[in-house]
C-alpha cells in the first residue's frame, strides 16, 4: 500500500512537472508568434508603400522630363533614378 502512494505521489509530480513545462512552452510560443505578427504586419505595411512610391518616382520622373528640371533629375539621379533616353532599337531589330 505504501509503495502505490510512493508511486502515485511520483506521477502526480511529473504530471505536475509537465503542466509547467506546457505553460511555460505555451508563454514562449505566444512572445514568438507576436514577434512574427509584427513583422508580417511591417511586411504588408512595406508592400504598400511600394506601390505608392513607385507612383511618386513616376510622376516625378514624368514632371522632370517635362519641365526639364535640372534640380528634379539631380534628385531623382542622386536615389538611382536614371532619366536618359532609351536607346533607339535599330528598325530591324527584333523586340523580344
Amino acid at each position: 500500500m505504501k509503495k502505490g502512494k510512493i508511486v502515485l505521489t511520483g506521477l502526480a509530480v511529473l504530471v505536475l512537472l509537465l503542466v509547467i513545462v506546457n505553460i511555460l512552452l505555451m508563454a514562449g510560443n505566444q512572445s514568438l508568434q507576436l514577434s512574427v505578427n509584427e513583422r508580417q504586419q511591417y511586411i504588408a505595411e512595406t508592400i504598400q508603400l511600394e506601390a505608392l512610391n513607385r507612383q511618386v518616382i513616376g510622376v516625378l520622373a514624368e514632371m522632370a522630363l517635362k519641365t526639364n528640371d535640372g534640380q528634379l533629375k539631380e534628385l531623382l539621379a542622386g536615389v538611382g533614378i536614371n532619366l536618359s533616353p532609351a536607346p533607339a532599337q535599330p528598325s530591324g531589330a527584333k523586340s523580344k
